[in-house]
């Protein structure tokens, strides 16, 4: 199931080249599975009341355009892999039909408590899904 999360792009984004600054775009995913998962039936502060957390540990992103300041961005979000203590989501920004970039990040569960890395639990596996391609 893909899911989209919508962001207009402010001002303090771009850069002196009138594009979205790159750094930005690993914010927006961050965001974007965040509002993926509360939409899926887990809010991050429900996830973090069971004493899980996710830690960014790989992302990777492919630019075929850049984003303007106002722009309506689409950022689309899908479970692209599911392990044992690990998972990776898929996005895609795009402005209306055309692509901005695509990306995927690796996020390793960990407790809370400072312990280290956990197996995947059922709440988080229920709220990934099925891994599925984002759609065209």
């Amino acid at each position: 199931m893909t899911f989209t999360h919508r962001h207009v792009v402010r001002y303090l984004e771009v850069d002196a080249q009138g594009v979205v600054f790159n750094a930005w775009y690993l914010g927006w995913f961050d965001d974007a599975m965040t509002a993926f998962l509360a939409h899926r039936g887990l809010p991050y502060q429900a996830m973090l009341d069971t004493g899980h957390d996710v830690q960014l540990v790989r992302s990777e992103i492919d630019w075929t355009s850049g984003g303007r300041f106002q722009d309506e961005l689409d950022i689309d979000v899908a479970t692209a892999r599911i392990g044992r203590t690990s998972f990776a989501l898929d996005f895609a920004v795009r402005r209306g039909e055309e692509p901005i970039c695509t990306g995927r990040t690796v996020y390793v569960v960990v407790a809370t408590d400072g312990s280290g890395k956990r197996e995947i639990p059922p709440l988080i596996a229920d709220a990934l899904g099925e891994p599925a391609p984002l759609r065209a």
